[in-house]
């Protein structure tokens, strides 16, 4: 099976986790993509295990006379994000795209290379787009279509290799992909997360991250005997949202720049939440952003009373350049692989966070390949079937580089 059957078999399955559910998995239409896959990696003769909080586990042995090198392993997640709708994906194949505007089938809406620079690169190659009614998947499923493309070929192919392992997870887009990952099951040295962009980049960095909910209590009262007794939860939210910096949001910030995002707002003249992700990549400035909500919550009660606003901050992930900072030998590789193949090797700060950041402070050190994808989370995410082939022959050449 190409690498191109198998992502579009796996989009075809609906994976999207949910951000307010606390099971493993948050969602249970992920299990079966997880059994599809189990039943894909056992049937190439290769040892798996699916967990019961649908983890997917396979382990290549070592060809003969390999069995010294280092185990390595390669991790994707099958979950797609609750941003936008992940159901009843209809891919739109445009082969030999010549850089024009694309129209979006079922939206009518444009990809435009104007927006997306990457599809210039695109032109003479098989793109897949959505219909713009559902995103298309590609984050991660490209992923996991890449690494599954690769154990076919080490198992069928006469390239001599190491142990390798096979990792996939569920709920990486609610920041849960770790949380149920058996490292005791995987016995990889390093890893790589394959959940990127452009298909030459290696990432060992990203935001720090937390996520911040305001709970604002009001008063409620019939309007016209309101005077001196209302207390407006919704206005005070509003009133509260625009104290933060305006520019230090995701649309006007890059690189390295952090943010606070406003992921969610409602409620009524009696109560009102706003939800909030707080990222930055300088762990100073990460602590500073956190100090500044609270001290944004304290002002609000000392100008409303105590206990109209209330503040729960809870951490999601670090930024794992801490951590593989002395391990650049792993970066390194991937770097030569991608150089190997003819493409430039960018090493790209993730804005954002991967299952590799939590892994890497659990013990298993693991930076993030690329996919080949682009516009992730929405209607206008896209790939190329070369994109996801380069992709496999960067794995490949990882492979052959373990020492």
């Amino acid at each position: 099976m190409t690498v191109q059957d198998r992502f579009l078999k796996y989009i075809s399955y609906w994976t999207t986790s949910e951000d307010d559910k606390e099971t493993n998995p948050t969602a249970e239409r992920e299990r079966e993509l997880a059994k599809a896959l189990a039943k894909e990696l056992e049937d190439m003769g290769i040892e798996t295990k699916l967990s019961d909080t649908c983890y997917v586990y396979g382990r290549i042995p070592a060809s003969k006379g390999m069995e010294g090198k280092t185990p390595i392993g390669f991790i994707a997640h099958m979950d797609t994000a609750p941003d936008f709708s992940g159901k009843n994906v209809s891919p739109c194949i445009h082969a030999n795209y010549a850089g024009e505007d694309v129209v979006l089938s079922g939206s009518g809406d444009l990809l435009k290379p104007t927006d997306f620079p990457d599809l210039r690169n695109a032109i003479g190659e098989t793109l897949i787009t959505t219909d713009g009614n559902t995103l298309l998947g590609a984050d991660d499923k490209a992923g996991v279509a890449e690494i599954m493309t690769l154990a076919e070929e080490l198992v069928t192919g006469t390239v001599p290799h190491g142990e390798i392992w096979i990792g996939f997870t569920p709920d990486e887009e609610v920041g849960m992909g770790a949380d149920g990952f058996d490292l005791n099951c995987f016995g990889a040295a390093y890893a790589y997360t394959v959940d990127g962009g452009y298909e030459g980049e290696i990432s060992y960095e990203n935001f720090n991250a937390a996520a911040a909910s305001f709970t604002i209590k009001g008063v409620s009262v019939h309007p016209g005997d309101a005077k001196d007794i209302m207390v407006n939860a919704g206005l005070l939210a509003a009133e509260l949202a625009m104290e933060l910096p305006a520019e230090e949001i995701p649309g006007r910030t890059e690189g390295r720049e952090g943010f606070f995002h406003l992921t969610n707002m409602n409620g009524t003249v009696s109560e009102a939440k706003l939800e909030y992700l707080i990222r930055d990549h300088e762990e100073k400035r990460f602590q500073e952003r956190k100090q500044f909500l609270l001290d944004l919550t304290k002002k609000m009660n000392e100008k409303y009373g105590v206990g109209t606003v209330s503040l729960i901050i809870i951490p999601s992930y670090q930024n794992m350049a801490s951590v593989l900072q002395d391990k650049m030998f792993i970066v390194e590789k991937a770097k030569e692989a991608i150089r190997k193949n003819g493409l430039e090797a960018q090493v790209i700060p993730v804005r954002g966070g991967t299952d590799g950041a939590r892994l890497s402070f659990m013990g298993l050190p693991c930076p993030n390949l690329g996919t080949g994808g682009h516009g992730f989370h929405g209607p206008f995410e896209h790939i190329t079937v070369e994109a996801m082939e380069r992709v496999v022959k960067v794995l490949h050449k990882i492979v052959e580089s373990v020492d």
